[in-house]
């Protein structure tokens, strides 16, 4: 039986639409989970050969304080990619939001930004291979740029084709899906080994370990931009549902209304910009975790590189489970204080981290040492909590603008981001080169998480949605 008409005062989630958008999310995922798990130590081991005329594994067996030298470096071209992201996002965001063509205002954008990265990304590590920096980076550049074209268009897909209250609940599940695409991406680190190319010599480097994993993530992003396209029919979507949307305008969290044609509120400002800035803090936290825990797993922990791939799926396995009940959560308590908890949780299983230490015993045939197992639930820990915060922050941010602007307000929250993670890997890079330290990492993640709470609980106000009541069973699978 299917259902076309919504009965007045009732809001539904299509969970069968939801998840068939959250394949934006698995392609997303998929590549960047590829990206910052190889590219950092790419980087490592060609600016080790520039600088040091050795490999970055020689280095690490004769003088392991120069890896930590090189860092700085790396860090400025992790941060060159996000300065391009925080300028090309809102772009492509305000692009799409006037967009209109026969297959809708953000499905052009994500099919030539999906097939352009696909091509492309597989040449980085062919350049890495050949010792070719110039070629690596142009690569890293490309993908980077339509990357960008893909991403926000993507992210402000599921806001246009949700109601405002319902936006926490969709979120938690294409964060779900985006979850498997990381997911696919790590277990093809636990097979094909980045420590077992890295740490043998010249000679012995075998292409296809790290050539394999870029090709199949370029392969699983094009079926997934085709899965969506052939599913998700913006414009006639949009036009079902346009009652809907209209009614979760009326029952959105927010302090005053918004007006399509008329200035921000100072309140809603307020709410913003407060939003924003904790979101930033939380980035410069979570982006140096993502961008140097491949290295510190490597250099500092000794550890076999499939251990960073492991650590990824309990984190991955924690943050499903974060999202699935992050929307009933925030129903009960709200969005704010799901936030707040999220980061609370996270600041703790960072000072933990503080005190790990390598385990010096030797397990692996290229002398890996063994994993910390304390880790492991350092990571389950992080991830359930960063799940709260990412699943209500950016239904939070979107929820202070029209329909007509998500494009635009969603490069806000991406601008914020990349922001952070324009600043964090040149920041923290230079922190390992002064400290030589390794365990600069957890301590700064820890600080930085600790005061994105601060701001967050200090500056923005806990404004529960209007009670409504959502449909069941066959009604919620209504197309």
């Amino acid at each position: 039986m299917k259902i076309s008409k919504t009965q007045p005062g009732i809001l539904r989630l299509n969970y069968k639409r939801t998840f068939l958008i959250g394949f934006a999310f698995f392609g997303i995922l998929l590549l960047w989970q590829v990206y910052d798990s190889w590219c950092p130590t790419f980087l490592t081991d060609i600016f080790a050969r520039r600088m040091y005329h050795i490999s970055s594994a020689e280095l690490k067996a004769g003088d392991p304080d120069k890896i930590l030298n090189v860092q700085w470096i790396v860090g400025i071209i992790m941060a060159c990619d996000n300065l391009a992201a925080l300028i090309l996002l809102p772009i492509f965001g305000n692009l799409s939001d006037r967009t209109k063509t026969p297959i809708g205002k953000r499905m052009p954008y994500i099919l030539v930004g999906t097939m352009v990265s696909a091509i492309a990304f597989p040449f980085i590590p062919l350049f890495f291979h050949n010792n070719n920096i110039v070629g690596m980076v142009i690569m890293m550049a490309i993908v980077l740029m339509f990357m960008m074209m893909y991403r926000n268009p993507a992210v402000s897909l599921m806001p246009d084709i949700t109601p405002k209250p319902l936006r926490a609940k969709a979120n938690g599940i294409i964060n779900i899906m985006g979850y498997f695409g990381g997911a696919a991406a790590t277990v093809l680190g636990i097979f094909l080994k980045l420590s077992e190319y890295i740490n043998v010599s010249d000679e012995a480097r075998k292409l296809w370990i790290i050539e394999t994993p870029f090709i199949i993530a370029s392969i699983l992003m094009v079926i997934s931009a085709f899965v969506l396209f052939a599913t998700i029919k913006e414009n006639k979507i949009e036009e079902e549902i346009k009652e809907e949307l209209a009614l979760g305008e009326k029952l959105a969290a927010i302090e005053t209304p918004v007006d399509d044609n008329g200035p921000m509120s100072d309140a809603n400002r307020k709410m913003l910009m407060a939003i924003l800035g904790a979101e930033f803090l939380w980035f410069m936290a979570d982006n140096a975790i993502g961008t140097y825990i491949g290295n510190y797993v490597i250099y500092y922990l000794n550890s076999v590189s499939s251990a960073t791939m492991i650590l990824t799926i309990v984190g991955g396995l924690a943050s499903v489970i974060g999202f699935a009940i992050a929307g009933s959560i925030a129903d009960r308590i709200g969005r704010k204080w799901t936030i707040a908890s999220g980061l609370i949780v996270t600041v703790l299983a960072m000072a933990v981290m503080c005190f790990v230490h390598p385990t010096g015993e030797i397990v692996g045939a290229n002398g890996e040492a063994a994993f910390p197992k304390l880790l492991f639930g350092v990571w389950a820990i992080k991830g359930f909590g960063m799940a709260l915060v990412h699943n209500c922050s950016f239904p939070m941010v979107v929820e202070l603008c029209s329909n007509k602007q998500i494009g635009r307000f969603t490069g806000f929250y991406y601008a914020a981001s990349m922001s952070a993670q324009t600043v964090t890997p040149i920041l923290l890079g230079l922190v390992f080169k002064a400290s030589l330290a390794w365990r600069a990492l957890p301590v700064y993640a820890t600080i930085m998480f600790a005061l994105s709470w601060i701001v967050f609980t200090t500056r923005v106000k806990n404004i529960k949605a209007r009670k409504l009541e959502n449909t069941h069973g066959i009604e919620a699978f209504d197309e």
